[in-house]
């Protein structure tokens, strides 16, 4: 999945969660440093969200097609709560799609090598990666 269609896939799933009270494209809030990302607001904690890319190994950018690539959903899990982190509530409301292109979703705050950053790296089927990155 590719930065822009991802975009509108998390808008339909976040303005469609009930703890989520509004979503936006970055381009929608007058961002135009990002070309990717959103702006969630839950409660009354707003994070903003910069998308990027990676291609499956070897393929090229030129004539990739986005078509989606399916497999198993993750598990659900738990659904995202108002009092979760920005990172843990989106990690849970992409769980929570069951999209069948998602493969997983990886927090960047709950691995050994921690970085100060927070994030998420989706990885499709496909073995496309979106990296989610909270600033």
């Amino acid at each position: 999945m590719r930065p822009q269609r991802f975009s509108d896939f998390v808008v339909d799933i976040v303005k469609n969660d009930p703890t989520a009270d509004d979503v936006r494209t970055l381009a929608e809030t007058g961002d135009t440093k990002h070309p990717f990302g959103v702006v969630i607001t839950v409660g009354a904690t707003e994070s903003r969200w910069q998308f990027t890319g990676q291609l499956p190994e070897g393929a090229k950018h030129e004539g990739f097609l986005d078509e989606p690539s399916t497999g198993t959903p993750i598990p659900a899990g738990e659904p995202p709560r108002k009092t979760d982190s920005p990172e843990a509530w989106l990690a849970a409301a992409l769980a929570r799609a069951a999209s069948p292109e998602i493969a997983s979703v990886e927090r960047w705050s709950t691995q050994p090598e921690a970085a100060s950053q927070t994030g998420l790296t989706i990885t499709f089927h496909n073995e496309a990666r979106i990296f989610a990155r909270a600033y």
